[in-house]
C-alpha cells in the first residue's frame, strides 16, 4: 500500500509540469505567430503591444487589430478539437475516433453550405453558424453510429471507423454538388471549406464553449466507462446520459471549430494519443491537458502554413493533413493487424 501511495504522490506533479512546459510552449509559439506577416515583428514589439498597447504605434495596431484575431482562432479552435477527439476516441472506446475521420467535419461543413445555399439560419451569425454546424455534426454522426450498430457484432471499432469514412465521403460528395450548383455559395465558401484561419473577424468566435463545460462535468464518468460497460454499471454510471452528454459535448466543440475555421482534420487524432503516452491516461486530467496541447498543435500548423511558401500562404487544413494522415495510417496498421 505505501509503495502505491508513493508512486501516486511522484506521479501528480507530472500533469503540472507537463501543463507548466505546455504554458511556455503556447506563449512562445503565439509570440512568434502574432510576429508573422508581410511584415515581421520582434517579439518585444508584440510582448509590448499586449501589456501596454499604443494605438498611435503602427506595428502594435497590426497586431492588435489585425493578426490576435487570427491567433484566438488557431487557440480556440485548437483547444475544442482536442478535447473534442479526446472525448470521441473515450466514448466510443476507438483510438481511430477523430472528427474528421468519423464524419463530424463532413456534417457540420454540410450543413452549414447546405442553409448558406437555402438562404436559411438558426439565428443570429455569431451563434446560428455554430449551432447549424453542430447540428450537422450531431446528425452525421448518429447515423454513423446507427449504421455501425446494425446486424450481428454490434459497433466495433472497424465498423465505425469505415462507416464514418463512408458516410463522410457521402457527405463531401453533397457538399461539393451543391457547391457546384451555387457558385454564389462557392466563392463565399471555398477558402473556409479547406480548412483557414485568414480572414477572420471577432464576431466570428463569438462561440458558445458549453462544450468544454459538459466535457468537464462527465470526466469522472468517462474514467469509468473506458474500463467496459459491465464494470461502469456496476459502479453506478449511466451508461446512456454519460455517452448521450459526450456526444452533445462533442458536437458542441465540433460544431464551434468548423463554423470558425472551417473543417480542419487530424488534430482530433493526434492531441489524445500525445496526452495519454507522454503525461496521463486519467480523463480528469486529460481533458485540461488536451486543450493547450490541441491549441499549440494548430497554432504551429498554422505558422508552417504562413512560412513553407512564404510570401503565399498555404491553407491550415493542408498542414494538418500532411502530419495526420500518416500517423492515421501507422495506428491503424496497429490497430487492426
Amino acid at each position: 500500500m505505501s509503495v502505491a501511495i508513493l508512486l501516486s504522490a511522484r506521479r501528480r506533479p507530472r500533469p503540472r509540469l507537463a501543463l507548466l512546459l505546455l504554458t511556455l510552449l503556447l506563449i512562445a509559439a503565439s509570440l512568434v505567430h502574432l510576429g508573422l506577416g508581410a511584415r515581421w515583428i520582434a517579439p518585444q514589439t508584440v510582448l509590448r503591444a499586449l501589456l501596454e498597447y499604443d494605438p498611435r504605434n503602427f506595428e502594435q495596431r497590426i497586431i492588435i487589430d489585425l493578426r490576435l484575431v487570427r491567433l484566438a482562432a488557431a487557440l480556440l479552435t485548437g483547444a475544442a478539437l482536442g478535447v473534442a477527439g479526446l472525448l470521441l476516441q473515450t466514448v466510443i472506446r476507438n483510438p481511430l475516433g477523430e472528427p474528421h475521420i468519423l464524419g463530424l467535419n463532413a456534417g457540420a461543413s454540410l450543413a452549414v453550405v447546405a442553409t448558406s445555399a437555402l438562404g436559411l439560419s438558426l439565428g443570429a451569425f455569431p451563434v446560428g453558424r455554430p449551432l447549424t454546424a453542430a447540428c450537422g455534426a450531431g446528425l452525421l454522426f448518429g447515423g454513423v453510429m446507427a449504421l455501425a450498430s446494425a446486424g450481428r457484432g454490434g459497433a466495433t471499432p472497424l465498423r465505425i471507423t469505415l462507416c464514418g469514412v463512408a458516410l463522410s465521403g457521402f457527405a463531401s460528395a453533397v457538399t461539393a454538388a451543391i457547391l457546384i450548383l451555387d457558385e454564389q455559395t462557392l466563392l463565399a465558401m471555398r477558402t473556409w471549406l479547406a480548412g483557414d484561419l485568414a480572414g477572420l473577424n471577432w464576431s466570428t468566435l463569438q462561440t458558445a464553449l458549453i462544450g468544454l463545460g459538459v466535457a468537464l462535468l462527465i470526466a469522472p464518468r468517462l474514467n469509468v466507462l473506458a474500463l467496459g460497460d459491465k464494470v461502469a454499471l456496476g459502479l453506478g454510471v449511466n451508461l446512456v446520459q454519460t455517452r448521450l452528454l459526450g456526444l452533445l459535448a462533442i458536437a458542441l466543440l465540433c460544431g464551434a471549430a468548423v463554423a470558425v475555421a472551417g473543417p480542419i482534420g487530424f488534430v482530433g487524432l493526434v492531441v489524445p494519443h500525445v496526452v495519454r503516452r507522454l503525461v496521463t491516461e486519467d480523463i480528469r486530467l486529460a481533458l485540461p491537458l488536451a486543450a493547450p496541447v490541441g491549441a499549440l498543435a494548430l497554432v504551429l500548423a498554422d505558422i508552417a502554413a504562413r512560412t513553407l511558401v512564404a510570401p503565399q500562404e498555404l491553407a491550415t487544413g493542408a498542414m494538418t493533413a500532411l502530419v495526420g494522415a500518416p500517423l492515421f495510417i501507422f495506428i491503424a496498421a496497429r490497430f487492426f493487424k
